[in-house]
């Protein structure tokens, strides 16, 4: 996941938690290349509106934060390139009014020019921009059972799994070899429609990238070769992958499997990254690292080449203060720090997201930062191990 993306994705997680006691809280998008002044004047003109407002405390807080907006509008000399989104509002969880405003430059344009005022803030758009663009198509299929399913970004989603009546070649007793093969071969035409409808009806309604074909034996030939899909489905397919199972199992080998087809793909770029480090990690002297502090430690000593962070990891980077002086320090969870050398209790001064400590951390040692998910089964994997690793340049 792309900085720009990982951070507007917590971002909005953060505001989507914020919850107004009355309609109190305001989102304003402003497009591409929108001029400023108009909106400046547009809020004026809300903030006339409400002046009517009847509570006393809602009035306040909407005007107050729209006040807030138009003045944070006047430190900009013209609209970025990708527009503006912004979101003030009363955020106390008392009695006591904490206006706060929110300004983001999203990695994507704002297509959208919204004013809105409600208890919720306003984030449709934005998660417009997250939402995973880059999707595969599976079909993984034999005789007995198929599955349709989707790659969205690193996850593998089963949309479709249903069973056929086929029988096997062997026929049973009491039939003609003829009779039997009629109704074999009529039983599987039907099975391949059935999984064909279901197919085209999955991806006609979704932008996809383009479809895997995969399973064990030789089906998926036959299902290709007569063409039991729609022309602009079948046109989408990239190639056949031969798997040994199907089910949710093989929709998995589909991917570790299509590799070369799906070579661009993030998910197939994040899973090399994660497999190196495993493979690594078996060696008796593998060069990984995993665990906080170790990877910190390698990493100063100048030896990391890659730092691996699970988006899913709680830890963070602390700032605390004492007599002694300023000290910032990674931690996996708070508790009461006391200083090593005066035994005063330490005070926090702040807090940030240790993927953006990371960031800042690698430029130092021209090491490289790999935010990876928990979608796949490395990553699920990883994250079980602390979510926090690193490929080492050689042993420290």
């Amino acid at each position: 996941m792309s900085e720009g993306k990982y951070k507007l994705k917590k971002l909005i997680k953060m505001l989507g938690d914020i919850k107004g006691r009355h309609t109190e809280l305001v989102s304003v998008y402003i497009p591409t290349g929108y001029s400023l002044h108009e909106i400046t004047n547009q809020l004026r003109q809300e903030q006339g509106t409400a002046e009517n407002i009847k509570s006393k405390t809602v009035r306040k807080n909407v005007t107050t934060s729209l006040e807030k907006i138009m003045r944070h509008l006047q430190l900009y000399k013209k609209n970025p390139e990708h527009g503006l989104a912004l979101f003030c509002g009363n955020i106390s969880k008392t009695d006591k009014s904490d206006i706060e405003l929110f300004a983001i430059e999203p990695p994507d344009p704002v297509k959208v020019k919204l004013y809105w005022c409600d208890q919720r803030f306003v984030l449709d758009p934005l998660m417009e921009m997250i939402k995973e663009k880059e999707i595969y198509g599976i079909i993984c299929l034999d005789k007995s059972e198929a599955d349709i399913g989707l790659l969205s970004g690193k996850k593998v989603e089963s949309l479709v799994h249903f069973e056929s009546i086929v029988p096997g070649k062997t026929r049973a007793g009491g039939q003609s070899s003829a009779r039997f093969a009629r109704v074999r071969e009529g039983l599987l035409n039907d099975w391949l429609k059935q999984v064909a409808d279901a197919a085209n009806k999955a991806f006609a309604e979704r932008e996809i990238i383009g479809i895997l074909l995969s399973g064990p034996g030789p089906i998926k030939e036959i299902f290709l070769k007569e063409k039991y899909l729609q022309d602009r489905v079948e046109k989408k397919i990239l190639g056949m992958v031969d798997t040994s199972y199907t089910g949710d199992h093989g929709l998995h080998e589909t991917i570790e499997k299509g590799e070369s087809l799906l070579k661009e793909a993030s998910v197939i770029k994040e899973k090399k990254i994660l497999q190196k480090f495993f493979e690594e990690l078996q060696k008796p002297h593998g060069l990984v690292a995993y665990g906080l502090n170790e990877v910190i430690t390698a990493l100063e000593s100048g030896s990391v080449d890659t730092v691996i962070i699970s988006e899913d990891t709680t830890s963070k980077e602390i700032e605390l203060e004492c007599q002694c002086g300023t000290k910032k320090k990674f931690v996996t969870k708070e508790a009461k720090e006391i200083c090593e050398r005066c035994n005063q209790v330490l005070q926090k001064l702040g807090e940030r997201d240790i993927i953006e400590a990371f960031e800042e951390k690698v430029k130092q040692f021209s090491s490289k930062l790999e935010v990876v998910s928990s979608d796949t089964r490395e990553g699920r994997q990883f994250f079980e191990l602390g979510g926090i690793g690193a490929i080492l340049r050689y042993r420290i």
